[in-house]
């Protein structure tokens, strides 16, 4: 039976909703192949919080490690996709997933709580410090969420990020799992090697397992 790769990340274009403030994307074409140059050259201005990312310590720790510092290994591998039952505007606590056994290194949870990644609302889920440090005494090493943040989006000391570093778990944000059936995977969600940057872009995809 042949795999199955399944792209869990939004398309990136000019409509695509950044946290409010943020860099939006911007292509600036130098030259053009359709108006006579010899070949086609882009620029790309934008956040590196940008649809699909990872996001480094250095986010929300002052000592933290840049993107590029981190290792690897934390981004490909066995996954499981989880569907929570939350509400908007509601963090997902431990009691959301009693229902699972035992959990993979690496966790993506489906709040279906930010549904279209060019519409910006502000009442989607997140993540609670507690369900972070639950997660680290199971072994997860990556968490990830189908929403902008990890934390509420009007959250100030964005908690459930320090409760990442703290616990030295991973995560990515503004991953799409629409098409997704819950269940395990392969993850494949490699971070560009930014040196000195605070996140990276992925392309994230999901693999099936033979």
């Amino acid at each position: 039976m042949s795999q199955i790769l399944y792209d869990i990340s939004p398309r990136l274009r000019p409509s695509i909703a950044v946290w409010p403030g943020d860099s939006p994307l911007h292509r600036e074409v130098l030259a053009d192949l359709h108006h006579g140059a010899n070949l086609t050259l882009s620029t790309l201005h934008a956040t590196v919080h940008l649809g699909a990312h990872a996001d480094a310590p250095s986010h929300t720790d002052v000592g933290g490690s840049d993107i590029a510092a981190l290792p690897l290994d934390v981004y490909i591998g066995r996954c499981q996709v989880i569907t929570v039952d939350v509400s908007r505007g509601e963090r997902v606590v431990p009691s959301h997933v009693a229902h699972v056994g035992t959990f993979e290194e690496r966790v993506l949870l489906r709040t279906r709580t930010f549904p279209d990644p060019d519409h910006w609302n502000t009442d989607f889920a997140s993540l609670s410090p507690e369900l972070v440090a639950m997660l680290a005494r199971h072994g997860v090493r990556l968490v990830g969420i189908d929403t902008p943040s990890i934390d509420l989006f009007d959250s100030k000391d964005l908690p459930t990020h320090a409760a990442c570093v703290a616990h030295d778990i991973r995560n990515l944000e503004g991953i799409v799992l629409d098409d997704v059936a819950d269940g395990l995977y392969e993850l494949i969600a490699l971070p560009l090697a930014l040196v000195g940057f605070d996140a990276s872009p992925v392309r994230a995809v999901l693999r099936t397992l033979t």
